[in-house]
């Protein structure tokens, strides 16, 4: 089965949602808690040497999660028709990456992150080359992983650091020189498990 292929039957798998608190399950969320839509592009490039997954490194200079690793996406903002809409937008203007360069095959469940937001990641496939752009302000960086190493659901570990006075558990799918944890590895985690089960 291509990559293609098994990104398709992935994304008929059931899942529920995740969270960056599954790990964590002492954390009380507060109730009637409002999540702001978001959605991120997961980009899956098909490249020479195989299909690969375009993540950006964010600016050190963002008040949010700066340094991190991330997907290309953002808020729903009210000119978007939904979050796919959203996560379109944010990648072209974040990267550089062509409303029209990608084919949408499906949504992953939802991920509630500890900022607020409800991220609904959207699986793109891109088979057209495009320059990538970063956008200066937001973006310190854009690079390729390759899809069969982010699919590959032992290769996640859980690792804890000090967050607010309490120790915090998280996944971890480091590349190369890049520390790749928080809600991108969730969220590519439940990739990777939906990936396997095919």
């Amino acid at each position: 089965m291509n990559d293609r292929s098994r990104l398709e039957s992935a994304l008929q798998q059931n899942s529920t949602a995740s969270s960056d608190f599954d790990l964590n399950p002492d954390v009380v969320l507060p109730v009637g808690r409002k999540l702001r839509p978001a959605g991120v592009l997961v980009p899956v490039i098909v490249g020479a040497q195989g299909s690969e997954v375009l993540l950006t490194k964010r600016s050190s200079r963002l008040k949010h999660h700066p340094g991190q690793i991330a997907f290309p996406g953002g808020k729903q903002d009210e000119g978007d028709a939904d979050v796919i809409a959203a996560a379109l937008r944010e990648a072209e203007e974040e990267v550089g990456l062509p409303k029209t360069h990608v084919e949408v095959l499906g949504t992953l469940p939802t991920h509630e992150t500890v900022t607020g937001f409800l991220v609904t990641p959207v699986i793109g496939w891109i088979e057209r080359g495009f320059d990538e752009l970063p956008e200066p302000g937001e973006v310190a960086e854009v690079f390729r992983v390759p899809l069969a190493h982010v699919a590959d659901a032992g290769l996640y570990t859980i690792q804890s650091r000090r967050w607010r006075g309490t120790r915090r558990h998280y996944y971890t799918v480091p590349f190369g020189p890049y520390y790749i944890w928080g809600a991108t590895a969730r969220i590519l985690r439940g990739l990777a498990q939906r990936m396997e089960a095919v």
